[in-house]
């Protein structure tokens, strides 16, 4: 019985990718905000390491300008995903609905979504890749969901066609 336990515990191992851990020491250099003011709007999102060592991004969204949109990115080294089947976000949100979203190349104009809500509590959010579907300044595509077999760009984005403020909370995002 102890051998089947150990076995099921490296067989989780090595079927799980971390993507980002944050800590108290991490480097967030590399997550770029990106706001409606891309497009002349007037949101304004910060992201930043929590004294926990947690990834924060808040900020405020502006419908002025028709605007209405923050995000916070991060690229990577090109993953290979082929044997992983969902993405596992550990967060805290603020009650309000965010998308996760990723991109198999981040030259490419459009994204692969997912929409979430959030509790005010930590959760852990489970998405299925093959749920996850393409999507171009808030339209979804006529194009198949997500099945590559790599990824280098995550992102999260909050646009709720509404004026309000917003904090959200990272402490760890896998592959499984």
């Amino acid at each position: 019985m102890q051998c089947l336990i150990y076995i099921t515990i490296i067989l989780t191992y090595m079927t799980s990718h971390i993507i980002f851990d944050f800590n108290k020491k991490t480097n967030i250099e590399n997550w770029i905000i990106v706001d409606d003011v891309v497009m002349g709007g007037k949101s304004s999102g910060t992201f930043k390491l929590s004294a926990e060592g947690h990834g924060v991004f808040e900020g405020a969204i502006s419908l002025e300008n028709n605007g209405g949109f923050s995000s916070v990115r991060y690229r990577f080294e090109k993953t290979l995903i082929r044997e992983s089947t969902k993405i596992i976000l550990k967060i805290r949100g603020d009650g309000k609905k965010y998308q996760f979203r990723i991109k198999s190349n981040s030259d490419d104009y459009y994204s692969y979504i997912s929409p979430f809500s959030t509790t005010g509590e930590w959760q852990e959010i489970q998405i299925l890749l093959k749920d996850m579907y393409p999507s171009f300044r808030g339209r979804k595509l006529d194009q198949p969901n997500f099945s590559n077999d790599y990824i280098e760009e995550i992102a999260f984005l909050i646009g709720n066609n509404s004026q309000e403020e917003f904090k959200f909370l990272i402490d760890k995002i896998e592959l499984k």
